[in-house]
């Protein structure tokens, strides 16, 4: 589609709409649009046509129908808390689906550890909602005071504690999906899955472009009997990285292994998150251990021993559950207080073997040292999924350019480095181009038939996870800049 063409939604659509959607639930002026022109990955925006709000899941298959008919695309879209441009509409205008007042927690089946949720269920209300059950839900996004289960979904979202606790595919047993053309889909369930493809586990991380999330089984599991919060303080963030190959080495049964370097120390601890990290440290590892009681004493005496061993400028332990949440409120605030630094941040999010952190956080640092960038560095050590985090401000277009060449760049040391694309922010806009440096044509062709198979007319958030041709060879050319909107269709 031409860049200057774009779809227009009629007098009588936009009422078929309001009557399915009921009053007010369909947002159509310019003010409301603007919220929804991007997500948290700012420099890419695209304006809506509309944004519906339904709140059950026939009118999310009513809306999706009406759309469907008249070969308008729409996209699924969740708190906006994405990092991969992956909820925007494409190039040309769409409709956004936003599933946040879907929000009820509709069964707690304790017993059976299970609990059945809507898609707007912001992620920390659940586990709070079955805290009395002593039970929780393990995945953990950084954002999950603000992110909901639904997105978390469509990107398979993992955090903090993933390191034992795996990503959120992990944690679902079934999914109420509206397809395409309006048909309902049932994916799973609460009982063991019947024989045949598992197409729970593909439709997980699928980004939104197979279906819409309407209901979801997901499991809880027990409070941990016993939590160890450990902070270790080193004099720069390579030394951090080689405690953490130690740790993994020896068998530490960590729940999260979190590392944040002196730029991100400096700006939580000059923030309303501070959390009393040690502002003379070049970097700190706060390590979880969650489990039987003696299974964590052991495992704390073996971290303490490595952070001694791997020179520690200081060892703190949470000395009870005040304590633990306040070292936790650095790391999860981290991003917010990157905001003291600069109006933009570019979180990235790349992934290398643990034994190859020390080497890419050097190349990275390197990388941005040469574009002139301001570098931070928190991330999920224990898994090797990198975070490095650029403050810039978006408005300096030449400033945009740089960050979005060091980007590329990155990904490229990552992958050198047997890595991944991504460990938990997706694709979406942001790397589609960057797909066939880790996969072959081959690969890019099974995915794009099994993404057709879902969605024939590519009407389900068209122009993401998957590269076009011109993305490709903008890659090969090594391109500085991916331009806004490329590839939709």
């Amino acid at each position: 589609m031409p860049t200057d063409e774009r779809h227009i939604l009629s007098r009588s659509l936009r009422h078929r709409l309001d009557r399915i959607l009921g009053k007010g639930r369909l947002l159509t002026d310019a003010a409301s649009l603007l919220v929804y022109e991007s997500d948290a990955l700012t420099h890419f925006h695209e304006p809506p046509l509309a944004v519906a709000l339904p709140r059950t899941t026939e009118q999310v298959a009513e809306t999706v129908r009406t759309l469907f008919e008249e070969k308008i695309p729409f996209t699924p879209r969740g708190a906006g808390t994405g990092l991969s441009g992956g909820a925007l509409p494409p190039e040309g205008g769409g409709v956004l689906i936003d599933t946040c007042a879907m929000d009820g927690i509709l069964e707690v089946l304790a017993d059976d550890r299970m609990a059945r949720v809507q898609p707007g269920v912001v992620n920390l209300d659940l586990s709070l909602a079955v805290k009395e059950y002593g039970l929780m839900y393990a995945p953990d996004p950084s954002s999950q005071m603000a992110c909901t289960l639904g997105g978390n979904v469509a990107e398979n979202s993992s955090g903090p504690h993933s390191l034992l606790y795996g990503p959120t595919c992990a944690h679902v047993l079934g999914a109420t999906v509206v397809m395409e053309d309006g048909a309902i889909l049932h994916l799973g369930g609460p009982h063991p899955a019947a024989p045949g493809p598992d197409l729970l586990g593909s439709f997980a991380g699928s980004e939104g472009t197979l279906g819409i999330v309407t209901e979801l089984w997901v499991k809880l599991l027990p409070i941990p009997e016993a939590v160890a919060t450990l902070l270790g303080s080193f004099a720069d963030l390579p030394t951090a990285c080689r405690a953490v190959s130690r740790m993994i080495a020896e068998g530490v049964r960590a729940s999260a292994i979190e590392a944040l370097d002196r730029l991100t120390i400096e700006a939580v601890e000059s923030s309303v998150f501070a959390a009393g990290y040690p502002k003379d440290a070049g970097a700190v590892l706060l390590v979880e251990l969650h489990g039987h009681p003696l299974d964590v004493e052991h495992d704390g005496d073996v971290v303490r021993r490595i952070f001694r061993e791997g020179n520690a400028l200081d060892i703190q332990q949470a000395e009870d559950e005040e304590h633990r949440k306040r070292l936790w409120r650095g790391r999860k605030g981290a991003y917010g207080a990157m905001g003291r630094v600069a109006p933009d941040l570019y979180v990235m999010d790349t992934v290398v073997p643990r034994s190859k952190l020390e080497e890419a956080i050097r190349r990275i640092t390197d990388i941005c040292a040469r574009h002139g960038l301001r570098l931070a560095n928190v991330f999920h050590a224990g898994e090797g999924n990198l975070h490095p985090n650029i403050s810039y401000d978006r408005r300096d277009t030449e400033e945009l350019t740089r960050v979005l060449a060091a980007n590329g760049e990155i990904v490229e040391v990552c992958l050198e480095l047997g890595g991944a694309l991504s460990g938990e922010h997706g694709i979406g806009i942001e790397k589609r181009a960057y797909m066939k440096l880790q996969f072959s044509d081959d690969d890019l062709a099974a995915f794009e038939d099994f993404r057709r198979a879902w969605s024939p007319e590519l009407l389900l958030n068209p122009g993401k996870l998957l590269p076009t041709p011109r993305a490709c060879a903008a890659v090969k050319g090594r391109a500085a800049r991916i331009p806004d909107g490329e590839g939709a269709p």
